[in-house]
């Protein structure tokens, strides 16, 4: 148990012991040697003297402990963080030689193992940025090809979940609700159709034509269904030529380490690699929750370790009502920008289906998260869904007494923020989900490696979003 408190904690308690051990030590010599006394003597000034040695040696063990919790347990702190955020984020910090100059030999040291490990890694670094650049381009020449073809394409795994969709695949699940990977493919079309088609014996070529309604069976394509194993299958879609969405192309979506995806954990014991991760932020008329309303909302979502190229939420709310000057000039959204846009009701219904089985994430998320609650009923639909505070766990890595504001956040990660974009609730979803990619990898160093983990460790530091909110 005590192993699991802070440094600093653990230092401030052996140093309270020591005080405490004195005094008693001292109380029971100045009492063995008063009841010793012949004749007796009044014990009042055995009491003075104990009184007046207690209060100098606490006072004495007080400031040597802020001595050497200035000097070396907070640059031991500094150096550890310094060292998880070069191992775990890829932060390149230093600590400074007048902040560790108690501690003799330890931080140059540290410095030359990370400058070799930097040394040795910059190679291969330089490597892989060179092969993702070149991916990146096959992908978007890909992208552009596929975006010609008057056919659909969806890879679902054994379990029935979307590993991978493409363009024309996501303008048609877009037509049903937000595409996403690993969602269940019955979410979007009838799951009978799906069963019957699998049932079915393929024709020569290994593929079954079938016909596949969508989940309210208000439209009916032609599929072709192509069986892969243990792999899952291929489902292609048929459009006609007025169905493709060419002008609008959207990158291909795909992640094939869902092939092995397995059925979920309970969440309490689920990895926090394997956390689907929705990160969202809001623009509002105010900073009230009960009183003011949303005017803009944008979400991306964190799967297996990455942010999903192609799926995101970036919306304008219309609030029903004038957003106050004083708002507009912190996040620049207008009474023009929202004089068209749908209102919380539309938004908030398709924001839902785009976290549905996620866990959401935001900074300060409390008022976030606080603000969609306050329009369930309208909605129609129940924010129950498990949350992670950005705030929190910052406090968790850094401590409490860091800055906890996403600006020293993104300072402290190497995260930028583009100027325009701040305050922006794109720009700041993005930072915040970057964020949790740099911090995740440095809880599971300091042993923090399920969900369940990280609520029990968060919640120490709740307080925090309480001061916060109530400033």
């Amino acid at each position: 148990m005590l192993m699991q408190l802070p440094l600093r904690l653990r230092i401030f308690l052996f140093f309270g012991l020591m005080a405490a051990g004195a005094v008693a030590l001292a109380l029971g010599s100045l009492i063995f040697a008063w009841s010793r006394v012949e004749p007796a003597l009044p014990f009042a000034p055995f009491a003075t003297a104990f009184f007046l040695f207690a209060f100098m040696n606490v006072g004495f063990l007080l400031v040597i402990w802020f001595l050497f919790d200035e000097h070396v347990a907070q640059p031991i702190d500094m150096l550890s963080t310094n060292m998880r955020l070069r191992a775990h984020a890829g932060v390149e910090t230093e600590i400074g030689k007048e902040t560790a100059r108690y501690l003799g030999d330890l931080a140059p040291a540290a410095r030359a193992v990370s400058q070799a490990m930097d040394a040795s890694l910059e190679v291969i670094r330089s490597n892989v940025s060179q092969e993702t650049v070149q991916l990146r381009k096959e992908r978007q020449r890909l992208t552009a090809l596929l975006s010609e073809i008057p056919i659909a394409t969806i890879l679902v795994n054994a379990m029935g979940e979307i590993v991978l969709y493409d363009t024309q695949a996501a303008y048609i699940l877009a037509q049903i609700a937000p595409p996403r990977l690993k969602a269940p493919l019955a979410e979007y079309f009838d799951p009978s159709a799906i069963e019957n088609a699998k049932a079915r014996p393929s024709s020569g070529s290994n593929n079954t034509s079938f016909a596949l309604p969508d989940i309210q069976h208000r439209t009916t394509f032609n599929a072709r269904l192509k069986p892969l194993g243990d792999d899952g299958d291929m489902i292609f879609i048929d459009l006609e030529r007025d169905q493709l969405d060419a002008d609008n192309a959207r990158p291909l979506v795909f992640d094939f380490g869902l092939l092995e995806s397995r059925a979920a954990a309970d969440l309490q014991n689920t990895a926090l690699a394997d956390l689907p991760l929705v990160v969202f932020d809001t623009e509002t008329t105010g900073l009230s929750v009960k009183d003011d309303a949303i005017v803009q909302i944008a979400a991306v979502r964190i799967l297996n370790g990455r942010i999903v190229d192609g799926e995101h939420v970036d919306a304008f709310v219309n609030p029903g009502r004038a957003i106050p000057p004083a708002s507009t000039r912190i996040h620049g959204v207008t009474d023009a920008d929202v004089a068209e846009a749908p209102d919380i009701v539309q938004v908030g219904r398709d924001f839902h289906r785009f976290a549905r089985d996620a866990v959401l994430v935001a900074h300060n998320a409390p008022f976030d998260i606080g603000l969609l609650r306050e329009q369930e009923q309208c909605i129609g639909a129940k924010w129950d869904h498990p949350v992670l505070d950005t705030v929190l766990l910052s406090a968790v890595v850094f401590g409490t007494t860091a800055d906890h504001s996403l600006d020293a956040l993104c300072e402290r990660l190497s995260i930028q923020i583009p100027t325009d974009l701040r305050h922006t609730a794109l720009g700041d979803t993005i930072a915040t989900a970057e964020a949790v990619l740099k911090l995740l990898p440095m809880l599971h160093g300091k042993g923090i490696t399920t969900f369940g983990d990280l609520m029990q460790d968060t919640r120490r530091h709740s307080r925090l979003l309480n001061d916060l909110n109530e400033d």
